[in-house]
């Protein structure tokens, strides 16, 4: 726990890389630092670190300026403690990006005011926005492998696995190793 950015920044300085948290739950209205301001600088930080944001505010530019400074979720504080702790979950087991209800809604709407028409790359490579490790990984996902054999297939741990997948669907604009299969098939990335 910690009273706003600045300590929390000073703690996790203190903490040895083993014991870093794989979830911070970070509030954005802070005295001395915001919580978007120190998940920017602690995502540079602690890249294996996930942020989940837990506040009050709904509105368009704080969710949008959370997203950006890289935060892994957008829930607000009137959620149930059970949803909070299934939110957590999906970020660790799966990457997943929990959202409130409501806040969901309005990053669908942000999303479809957005004057960008194709979210993927014009000339439709997969290689233009995945790294090689990411393409390798996908290539495996749609060869029907799960996250244990993938590891092992590229000599990576399971939990690096998660964050390569979790980077792929980023990337691609999707959030379910189904939609990634799919977008793969579709775009015939792979043969």
């Amino acid at each position: 726990m910690a009273k706003n950015g600045v300590d929390f920044m000073e703690k996790m300085k203190a903490l040895s890389t083993n014991n870093f948290p794989q979830v911070v739950l970070m509030d954005i209205e802070m005295p001395e630092m915001d919580g978007i301001e120190t998940v920017a600088q602690a995502r540079s930080l602690y890249p294996d670190v996930n942020f989940l944001m837990l506040t009050v505010f709904d509105d368009e530019e704080k969710i949008f300026d959370a997203i950006k400074s890289g935060a892994n979720g957008y829930l607000l504080k009137d959620e149930k403690i059970n949803v909070i702790e299934d939110c957590i979950q999906q970020i660790v087991e799966v990457g997943g990006v929990p959202m409130s209800p409501s806040i969901a809604r309005k990053a669908m709407n942000m999303l479809l005011k957005s004057t960008r028409v194709n979210a993927y790359p014009q000339d439709d490579a997969i290689g233009h926005e995945l790294s090689d490790r990411e393409v390798e990984v996908l290539k495996l996902l749609v060869n029907g492998y799960d996250y244990k054999v993938i590891a092992e297939k590229l000599f990576l741990s399971t939990h690096t696995v998660r964050k390569h997948i979790a980077n792929i669907y980023t990337k691609l604009h999707v959030s379910s190793k189904a939609q990634a299969i799919n977008l793969a098939h579709k775009k015939r990335w792979f043969h």
